[in-house]
C-alpha cells in the first residue's frame, strides 16, 4: 500500500483517499469544520490547512488526495497561522454566547477557539446583525448569528435526505443561509442536521434549552422505531430521558437516524400515564396492588384454565430475552401451544435510506426467540378466532397494545374470563385487562434486538426504576465504580416500579410452582445461546458496541 508521512508519522492509506481521510482513519486529527466522511467535499472553510512539502502554498487536507511518499505538516509554524486567521475570521462576528447556547460543550468552534486561536479579537467594529430563534422546520431552530457557513446541512439535504431544502442568499459577511421560497425543513431526516452543525447556529426545538451536555449522562442503545435498530445515544438528566442523537455503526445507520425515532420513541419512558406497579382490576378499577399479591391473583387465576384455553402473545417491541421466556412460560408452565405475536407492518413508513414498513424494533428477535405456535397450537389468527368461540378464555399479552391498531379486538378481548397484560404504560388494551405488570422500557433494561437483517444488538438501562440493583443486572461489581457517576444521578428523579417481562414471568412461573432460574437478562441470553443455533457463541460481551450479524440468519431486503 502507498505510503504518506504526517508530522514525521509514516501510515499507509488506501488509493484515492484525501490527506484528512487517510489522517483520520489512523487516529490523527486535522481541525476541521465543513468536512464530513459522508459528505461531499465543499473546501469552503479552510480550516483544515496543512503545509505538503514540495506545494508553493498550503492546501486543504480535506480536496487534497494523498500520494504516495507526501510529506504533510499540521502543526508547522504557516499551519498554525493560517488556522489561526481562519479562526479570527470566523469568530469576527459571531455572538460569542456560550453561556446560553445549546452546543457548548460539544461545540467544535468553541473547542477549536482553544486550540488554534489567541483568544482575543483585533476587531473593534460592530458587529453584522443576523436573525434569531428562526424556526426553520418544525424541529429545527436556526441563530444565524452562530452559522459559520460550512454548508453541511444543504450538502445533507441535498446528498442524504434527497430532498433540498436550504440554500445560501447574499455574499460576503452577509451570506445567510435560508429554506428555498416556499419550503420548510421538513424532510424525514431533518433532525441531522442538528447534529452535523459544528455550532450552535441548528438546535433541536424539542431539547432546546432542558440541559447542559455536562449535565446529562449518556448510555448506546437501539432504536425501537422500526426494524433498521439504529444505533443511539440516550442522554439522562435527573433519571429522565431528554434527547435521543444518533450513533455511528456503517453496518446499521451510519452517522443517522430519521426523526420519527428521534422524537417519538423516548417521550412514553418519561409520561405520566407510565404503569407504575402492579395492578389487578378490583369491582371494575384498576387497584394498584404489591408485587406477591399481583403474582398470587394470576397465577390462581390461571390455573382454573386447561392448557387449551389458554394463549400467550408475545411481542415485537420486547427483547430477546422477554420473549425467550415467554416462550418456555407458555410451553412449561401454561402447557399452551397457542403462542404467536402480533407483526406491525406500515406500508407507508418505509423509504430507501433507513425507514422499515416494520415499525418494531425486534420482530426477527421474538421468531428466533421461540414465539411461534407449536405443532397443534394456534397462530395469532386463529387465537382470535377461538376467542370468538369461546374456545380459548385467557390471553396473556406481552407488551403490545394490540387493540390501539385493531379497534375491532376490543369486543373479541371482552369475551375473554381473564386478559393479563405487560405495559409500560396504560393503554386501550390495559383499559379491559384484568391484570397489569408494570414492564420496564428499553431505556430501563438490559436485553437484545434483531433488527431485519438478523443483526444482534445490545439494549442497556439508561433510566433507574425502584430497583436499581435490577437496572445495573447484567454489569459486573468491578464495573458499577466506572460508572457510579452515572447511576448516582439517578437517585435524583423519578423511579417507576417496573420490571423487565422476562423477570416477571419468572416471578409468576415461580409462584405457580416451576422454577426459572435466571437472575440476569444475560442469563437469559447465554440460555438462548445453548439451545438456538442463531444465538450460538452470544453473550453481551460478544456483542458488544455495534452488534453481531447472526450468521444462520439471511439478511432480507
Amino acid at each position: 500500500m502507498p505510503k504518506i508521512n504526517i508530522d514525521g508519522k509514516e501510515i499507509e492509506f488506501k488509493q484515492g483517499q484525501t490527506i484528512i481521510e487517510a489522517a483520520k482513519d489512523h487516529g490523527i486529527e486535522i481541525a476541521h469544520f465543513c468536512w464530513h466522511p459522508k459528505l461531499s467535499v465543499s473546501g469552503n472553510c479552510r480550516m483544515c490547512l496543512v503545509e505538503v512539502e514540495k506545494m508553493p502554498k498550503l492546501v486543504i487536507a480535506c480536496a487534497t488526495t494523498a500520494a504516495d511518499g507526501m510529506v504533510v505538516h499540521t502543526q508547522s509554524s504557516k499551519s498554525l497561522a493560517a488556522r489561526n486567521a481562519v479562526m479570527e475570521f470566523f469568530l469576527i462576528n459571531h455572538p460569542l454566547d456560550c453561556p446560553i447556547c445549546d452546543e457548548a460543550g460539544e461545540c467544535k468552534l468553541q473547542d477549536y477557539t482553544y486550540k488554534h486561536s489567541v483568544g482575543e479579537s483585533r476587531f473593534v467594529e460592530e458587529k453584522v446583525k443576523k436573525g434569531k430563534r428562526i424556526q426553520i422546520g418544525p424541529y429545527v431552530m436556526f441563530d444565524a448569528d452562530r452559522c459559520i457557513m460550512c454548508s453541511r446541512c444543504i450538502r445533507f439535504c441535498d446528498e442524504i435526505a434527497k430532498d433540498p431544502e436550504l440554500t445560501f442568499t447574499k455574499r460576503g459577511d452577509r451570506v445567510f443561509l435560508t429554506t428555498y421560497p416556499g419550503e420548510q425543513l421538513d424532510n424525514l431526516y431533518s433532525m441531522n442536521v442538528v447534529d452535523i452543525c459544528p455550532v450552535g447556529a441548528l438546535t433541536n426545538s424539542d431539547f432546546r434549552f432542558k440541559s447542559r451536555v455536562w449535565e446529562m449522562s449518556l448510555i448506546n442503545s437501539v432504536c425501537t422505531g422500526c426494524a433498521r435498530g439504529c444505533n443511539i445515544e440516550l442522554w439522562v438528566r435527573n433519571n429522565e430521558v431528554l434527547r435521543l442523537v444518533p450513533k455511528y455503526n456503517e453496518d446499521v445507520n451510519s452517522y443517522w437516524m430519521c426523526d420519527h425515532g428521534r422524537v417519538n420513541t423516548f417521550k412514553f419512558i418519561n409520561a405520566e400515564d407510565r404503569v407504575d406497579g402492579p395492578h389487578i382490576r378490583v369491582e371494575g378499577n384498576l387497584t394498584r396492588v404489591g408485587w406477591d399479591e399481583a403474582y398470587a391473583e394470576a397465577a390462581s387465576r390461571l390455573k382454573a384454565f386447561g392448557k387449551d384455553e389458554i394463549a400467550v402473545l408475545g411481542s415485537a417491541f420486547a427483547t430477546v430475552e422477554d420473549n425467550y421466556i415467554a416462550s418456555k412460560f407458555a410451553k412449561s408452565v401454561l402447557g399452551t401451544g397457542n403462542l404467536d405475536f402480533v407483526r406491525h407492518i406500515d406500508p407507508s413508513f418505509g423509504d430507501d435510506i433507513l425507514r422499515r414498513n416494520d415499525i418494531t424494533p425486534n420482530s426477527l428477535g421474538a421468531e428466533l426467540a421461540g414465539v411461534k405456535p407449536s405443532k397443534n397450537g394456534n397462530d395469532f389468527n386463529g387465537i382470535i378466532k377461538a376467542i370468538k368461540e369461546g374456545k380459548i378464555k385467557a390471553l396473556y399479552i406481552l407488551e403490545d397494545d394490540i387493540i390501539a391498531e385493531n379497534s375491532e379486538l376490543e369486543n373479541v378481548f371482552a369475551k375473554l374470563d381473564l386478559l393479563i397484560a405487560h405495559a409500560t404504560n396504560f393503554n386501550k388494551t390495559t383499559v379491559l385487562a384484568d391484570i397489569v405488570f408494570p414492564a420496564a422500557t428499553y431505556a430501563e433494561k438490559n436485553g437484545t434486538f434483531v433488527n431485519f437483517n438478523g443483526r444482534a444488538q445490545r439494549i442497556r438501562p439508561a433510566v433507574a426504576t425502584l430497583d436499581v440493583d435490577r437496572a445495573l443486572e447484567g454489569m459486573a461489581m468491578s464495573r458499577w465504580d466506572k460508572f457510579g457517576t452515572k447511576f448516582d444521578r439517578w437517585a435524583q428523579g423519578k423511579h417507576f416500579d417496573a420490571r423487565s417481562s422476562w423477570k416477571i414471568l419468572v416471578g409468576l412461573a415461580s409462584a405457580m410452582g416451576q422454577k426459572m432460574k435466571y437472575g440476569m437478562a444475560e442469563e437469559v441470553l447465554l440460555d438462548m445461546a445453548n439451545n438456538i443455533d442463531a444465538f450460538k457463541g452470544l453473550d453481551y460481551d460478544v456483542l458488544g458496541e455495534f452488534g453481531v450479524q447472526l450468521k444462520t440468519v439471511n439478511s432480507k431486503s
